[in-house]
């Protein structure tokens, strides 16, 4: 404890920020601004400064822009926003690629942006792009969350061409950024340019690549004066209408509610969904789960992705908590009296309402409070022979809080404290997490120390259940060669599970990573990066060894944009595993695993691309082994029409893993032969860069047949033959199809209309041959849905300047 209490006080000590030359560029304010049609023709633009001099960040370090393909960028402003206006020199416009995409997505095109960051604060920012389609781009960087893609503003381009190149005029209204009024002097910024027929990416300030994070790079943006932060109201009103039909049965329903966006001061920002809506969010891709954990899911619920940088500090929150199964649903079937069956038991919760606020003072101190309170929830019983009816709460009215205060400093470093509480009506299961966090690097940025403490309590039954974990890591963050080291540790009783993941605790695991890598291009790469990952891990309680891994690594992209890489890696010695017994205290001696993948990628700027992988793997001390494969081609017809296809197939043979647990306490295991086939196929049409019609199917399937060995887990850890002739054969099958079309008929606001169907289905018939599944599977019950949702947008400020010219 002495030594770490030494090196965080060395730490603590010498952690300041190390200036680089920074480029500067004066804002001019102008009486009359701009107009955004991408033609740079307005007197607004005559006498602004030119921001120019672009320098290589990819796949060189430093290199200037040739002059044929030069960039100039300026920058004026006015009371109500920022104006950029930037001319792209090509010398072959004819190459210019663009690409129509849905907003937020690069795709294969030429780009042009700038990050900026009104705190200068080396951490955080806000980037804005458009492509030479058109297409809008925006994102919240933070040193958490890092590149924030599902955060957007209203702001407003538009973009030309010509045969000298490409032109950009943006509007960046002041509502867009939050900034305070006496904080004006200079702004962190920085321009970029990507020039995609050439894969180079070019910056106005120098990044240096081998250290620090771009965020640490910005030039100056002065000249700013008296402007004031407006207030930031939006309003996103919406109504939907929803008809489903599953298995015969129909259902319609209508929907009204609203999404509001309040700046309560310049820099902190209240985020609410009164009356929620998430009929439209996207499908999950459920695959067959044989193992002890849980599976997961992303998160695709715009009101907890935008904006959830601070929330995700210290990796205690996981926002699919709120409104996901109730906490007693397996209780409604354990519970039931005799002659008693259940007629209806939902698997999700449903949300009352939302709400959150987020943001960062000029001293860098972030502040972030998420609450949200979701309904009772009931499961339907019915007694078969009377027909009397009952219901059972399965989730009583609860209450979801995370609070995160966090403190940056010195341009790169952080300190913080997480807490996250879900509170439950009467005497269900409530639960505490608290964490703090740090993140402390050097003056030179080439180390770091980063980490978090936790303690949680979990509250049932009307006992307090107290737990403990910690991670820690120290890495070198400069150089061609890098390295990390990590200690990370669970006593058996944590769980922050209700309202964020784990999948396991007890137990504390020892890594240790290098690496090498290059930073500029060499006659034959463009990059290229090998490294080794090594693991040793044990049980908390008891203290006993429980496995380990070693990990060969590398990577790389040759001159002609094809890319490939692998890993070899294997486990040394039998290892304990505690999970698969599925009962506490019991542990399995699993026999060490080798394994090896390759994969290759093509250069997709051109019409046709795909992306290849194999692998497989086997044990040394029984028969399993596993081989899979993946092909993905992608085809763009024209810059409107693009098609993407995947096929992956993965094949286990005599793979060992729990069956079932009998009366007695016996725990059988089997061996099985596992397949498993994944199609998916997506298609998109824009028709311009705020419309489009996209398709999007996929089918899994998974048979597994057990074979007729079965055995019985020994108190050593061992299997010995066992009879046991139950039948566990299965057959799974998942598909999902979306048909969507959007309008994004003003800025904010869209109209959205959505088919959807899907089926679910266990069988046992894992004898099947794909071709007779197929022919089957849509006999099963199918699900089908058609939404219509229109949201509408309304800014403060533009329905008061309404009212003003009326």
């Amino acid at each position: 404890m002495k030594n770490i209490a030494i090196i965080l006080l060395f730490f603590f000590t010498t952690i300041v920020y190390s200036q680089n030359e920074k480029k500067e560029i004066q804002a001019v304010r102008v009486s009359e601004s701009p107009k955004i049609d991408g033609k740079l023709d307005d007197s607004a633009w005559q006498k602004s400064n030119i921001a120019s001099d672009f320098v290589m960040y990819e796949p060189g370090s430093g290199d200037a822009e040739p002059k044929d393909q030069r960039t100039e960028v300026r920058v004026v402003y006015d009371d109500e926003a920022i104006y950029i206006g930037a001319i792209l020199y090509d010398a072959n416009p004819d190459k210019i690629l663009k690409q129509l995409t849905e907003r937020d997505n690069f795709g294969t095109t030429d780009v042009f942006g700038l990050s900026i960051n009104p705190n200068n604060d080396g951490q955080n920012e806000f980037m804005f792009f458009v492509t030479a389609a058109g297409v809008q781009l925006d994102a919240q960087v933070s040193p958490s969350n890092g590149d924030d893609y599902s955060w957007n503003e209203i702001w407003f381009s538009k973009v030309q061409l010509d045969d000298k190149g490409w032109y950009v005029e943006m509007k960046l209204p002041y509502s867009a950024l939050r900034f305070s009024k006496d904080n004006l002097s200079k702004w962190g910024i920085n321009f970029w340019r990507n020039i995609e027929n050439t894969k180079e990416l070019y910056s106005w300030n120098f990044i240096d690549k081998t250290v620090g994070e771009t965020s640490q790079y910005t030039g100056n943006l002065t000249g700013l004066k008296d402007i004031k932060p407006p207030i930031r109201l939006g309003l996103s009103p919406f109504t939907s209408f929803i008809w489903g039909n599953y298995d015969g049965e129909s259902d319609t329903n209508f929907a009204f509610g609203l999404d509001l966006k309040y700046g309560i001061t310049d820099n902190f920002t209240l985020f609410a969904t009164l009356v929620p809506d998430f009929s439209q969010v996207g499908f999950d891709n459920i695959t067959l789960n044989l193992g002890p954990f849980e599976q997961r899911f992303d998160e695709q619920r715009q009101f907890f992705i935008e904006g959830a940088d601070l929330l995700n500090k210290g990796n205690l929150f996981f926002s699919r908590r709120i409104g996901n199964r109730p906490v007693g649903h397996s209780e409604a079937y354990d519970d039931l009296n005799d002659n008693e069956e259940v007629t209806n038991n939902p698997t999700e919760v449903e949300l009352i309402n939302a709400i959150k606020v987020t943001g960062r003072t000029t001293k860098g101190l972030g502040i972030a409070i998420l609450n949200a309170v979701t309904k009772e929830t009931h499961a339907s019983i019915q007694d078969t022979l009377s027909g009397e009816k009952r219901k059972m709460v399965t989730e009583p009215l609860a209450n979801y809080n995370v609070l995160v205060i966090d403190q940056e400093f010195n341009k790169n470093s952080s300190i913080g404290i997480v807490n996250t509480n879900v509170t439950r009506d009467g005497s269900f299961r409530d639960a505490n997490v608290s964490s703090l966090v740090f993140n402390l690097a050097n003056k030179q940025n080439s180390y770091k120390i980063s980490g978090d403490g936790s303690t949680s309590t979990v509250r049932e039954n009307q006992e307090n259940t107290t737990g403990f974990a910690s991670n820690l890591s120290l890495s070198k963050t400069k150089g061609n060669v890098r390295f990390r080291l990590n200690h990370e540790f669970t006593d058996d009783k944590y769980n922050k599970n209700d309202l964020g993941f784990q999948r396991r605790n007890n137990y504390q695991w020892f890594s240790g990573s290098t690496t090498y890598e290059i930073f500029k291009p060499t006659k034959h790469f463009n990059n290229f990066r090998v490294g080794m990952w090594t693991g040793y891990f044990r049980r908390f309680k008891p203290s006993v060894y429980t496995g380990n891994f070693i990990n060969l690594f590398g990577s790389a992209t040759t001159k002609k944009q094809f890319s490939f890489g692998g890993n070899i890696g294997t486990s040394i010695g039998q290892q304990k595993d505690y999970f698969e017994p599925r009962t506490e205290g019991r542990f399995w001696l699993e026999d060490p695993e080798s394994n090896v993948r390759a994969w290759v990628s093509s250069d997709f700027r051109k019409k046709f691309a795909y992306n290849i992988s194999v692998g497989g793997s086997w044990y040394n001390g029984n028969d399993g082994y596993s081989y899979w494969w993946e092909f993905s081609p992608r085809y763009r017809v024209n810059d409107k029409l693009l098609f993407n296809y995947s096929i992956e197939m993965d094949k286990e043979f005599d793979d060992l893993g729990y069956v079932t647990t009998l009366d007695d306490g016996t725990i059988i295991f089997g061996k099985r032969d596992i397949k498993e086939v994944e199609n998916s196929l997506s298609a998109k049409y824009n028709f311009n860069d705020r419309s489009s019609i996209s398709l999007v199917a996929r089918h899994y399937w998974s048979p597994v047949t057990y074979s007729d060995d079965y055995f019985k887990l020994e108190e050593d850890g061992n299997l010995s033959d066992y009879n046991y002739n139950e039948e566990n054969d299965l057959n799974f099958n998942s598909w999902n199809l979306d048909l969507r079309y959007v309008w994004e008929f003003a800025r904010g606001s869209e109209l959205v209309a959505l088919y959807r169907n899907s089926i679910l289905n266990f069988g046992s018939d894992s004898d099947q041959s794909y071709q007779d599944n197929i022919g089957n599977l849509f006999d099963q019950p199918l699900g089908q849905s058609f939404s219509v949702k229109l949201i509408y947008y309304l800014d403060y400020n533009r329905v008061r300047s309404w009212g003003k010219k009326s």
